[in-house]
């Protein structure tokens, strides 16, 4: 059972390792140009696991010590998997202990997979979604791995690489507005983070911003339950 589902999810998985190990690799060049050893990518990868926080935190790593900031930026970068878990609780219903390894290694693309597949006939849904997550998060680790250790054999100038998160997010962005008839979602994205710039500028306007589409998010989901 389990190999038929591991069999069936890894063509699902293709496209996300082609961006996962460009992505990954980058960020393993990125944290050894920072003079850290592939140790560190390797346990962020495997205990954060979390693409754009952990190119944020190669920077906090590099700051004084502040837990509580850290903690807010975390929040700020993720918030969205607010919205990624309330849409998976019917799906992760009866998955028994998988559940909790299918929580925590829930990313942008393994949400998007999981979220609108279904496992082919005779193969378990359960073992079918978390072999995609398994396999999701093993591209990201041999990724990391591999550009870290890389990192310190070849040397190059690697200012602007952190700024490939910034691109996929832009290209998902762009890529769903082609996609969607409804831009709501956007509006409030777009709008919040404009108004949260004026009022605070550049440096300190995520916090705001973010707080501000969560409120609008959780009331459109509210009234979207007492339709």
């Amino acid at each position: 059972m389990k190999y038929k589902a591991l069999k069936a999810a890894f063509p699902c998985t293709i496209p996300v390792m082609a961006g996962y190990l460009v992505l990954s690799i980058s960020y393993g060049f990125l944290m050894s140009s920072k003079g850290f050893s592939f140790i560190y990518p390797l346990c962020m990868t495997i205990f954060i696991y979390a693409g754009s926080m952990e190119f944020l935190t190669v920077e906090l790593l590099l700051l004084p010590f502040d837990p509580l900031n850290a903690f807010f930026l975390a929040l700020m970068v993720n918030a969205r998997h607010l919205f990624y878990g309330i849409s998976m609780l019917d799906k992760y219903k009866n998955m028994g202990f998988k559940k909790f390894y299918l929580i925590y290694a829930m990313s942008d693309e393994t949400f998007s997979l999981n979220c609108s597949l279904n496992a082919p006939e005779g193969v378990d849904q359960g073992w079918f979604m978390f072999f995609i997550t398994l396999l999701d998060q093993l591209y990201w680790i041999c990724g990391a791995l591999t550009g870290s250790l890389l990192g310190s054999i070849i040397h190059f100038n690697t200012k602007g690489i952190e700024f490939v998160m910034t691109a996929l997010f832009v290209v998902m962005f762009i890529d769903k507005l082609e996609k969607e008839r409804n831009y709501i979602s956007a509006v409030i994205g777009i709008d919040a983070s404009v108004l949260a710039l004026i009022i605070l500028g550049p440096s300190n306007y995520l916090l705001m911003a973010m707080i501000i589409i969560i409120i609008c998010f959780f009331y459109l989901y509210r009234r979207e339950l007492n339709k």
